[in-house]
């Protein structure tokens, strides 16, 4: 009989956790509609590192509805690396994911999809006919992001 018991919980808890899931997955069944493209010039950039902030700043502008303000909570729905392959005019040629994330698969598709459709990016002309850059991706449930280069930090557990 104690098992029934500590059972109902379990069973209630698993249901919850199902729910949740399912309202987060919703968020990320399609991407959002980007910004017209500013006026682009050309990245100064002289290293994929550099660029990386050239192209996160182009991706803030492109979906500013999608960004996170301030600090991230302290459980994020997702966290992933993407390198994304630009031509000598910032087209994207590929969007790769070195690391997924561990849970929500839902939302790599949702991501190649934004990088794709906020193209073409500051031509990196310095950096050669294609070039690499990597990002961090700190998704919320709630479908805003922030990217590991313009990130605000995150709040502890407590805060």
């Amino acid at each position: 009989m104690p098992l029934r018991r500590t059972a109902l919980p379990n069973f209630a808890a698993a249901l919850c956790l199902g729910a949740f899931a399912s309202v987060a997955q919703a968020q990320f069944t399609a991407p959002p509609q980007p910004l017209p493209a500013p006026q682009l010039e050309a990245s100064e950039a002289e290293s994929p590192k550099a660029y990386r902030q050239d192209a996160a700043r182009h991706l803030y502008l492109t979906y500013p509805m999608q960004v996170m303000r301030g600090k991230l909570p302290p459980l994020l729905y997702a966290v992933t690396v993407v390198e994304t392959t630009l031509d000598a005019q910032g087209k994207v040629l590929q969007v790769e994911f070195t690391r997924e994330p561990a849970v929500a698969k839902e939302v790599m598709p949702w991501i190649r999809q934004m990088i794709q459709r906020a193209g073409p990016y500051p031509a990196p002309a310095k950096l050669g006919t294609e070039m690499i850059y990597t990002d961090i991706w700190l998704v919320d449930k709630s479908g805003r992001f922030q990217l590991d280069t313009l990130t605000e930090g995150q709040r502890g557990s407590s805060d």
